[in-house]
């Protein structure tokens, strides 16, 4: 008995060591949940809202934000007509994460070639218009079942 005492207690600590995680790179918080309220077409406010705050207690904690963040959150600038923060985040993204330049350089040459429009009559067509699938069925005439 006192000669395996040892070896558990060895094995116990190695079992206590291998359940400690490793810290993870970087700070996710809300941005995925985010992503999905993106794309179910939910108030890109109230999403800049959110993934602004969590930048912020993010750098306060001093950690990383991922990989997309910033360039997910100037697209959200873009689509409510906040030109200037567009622009300032898909280069924070670029500079973040250089791998990121062609596709940034993408979207920047895109802004650059679109007409500038009214910040409110952006936030006001975001707002007002309807969803592809109504729009296009609002579009066709019903067509009448043949027999």
């Amino acid at each position: 008995m006192r000669r395996t005492l040892p070896y558990m207690a060895a094995l116990a600590a190695a079992a206590l060591v291998g359940c400690a995680g490793t810290p993870t790179l970087y700070n996710w918080g809300p941005y995925e949940q985010q992503v999905y309220a993106h794309f179910k077409n939910e108030s890109p406010v109230r999403q800049i809202e959110l993934l602004e705050k969590h930048a912020q207690e993010t750098q306060a904690k001093g950690k990383q934000l991922p990989p997309g963040y910033r360039a997910h959150l100037g697209l959200l600038y873009e689509k409510v007509g906040r030109g200037p923060d567009f622009v300032s985040a898909l280069e924070q993204e670029k500079a973040a994460f250089p791998e990121s330049a062609s596709y940034i350089d993408k979207l920047l040459e895109q802004l650059k070639a679109k007409p500038a429009a009214p910040a409110s009559a952006t936030a006001s067509a975001t707002k007002s218009a309807p969803a592809p699938a109504a729009a296009a069925s609002a579009a066709k005439p019903a067509q009448e079942v043949k027999k």
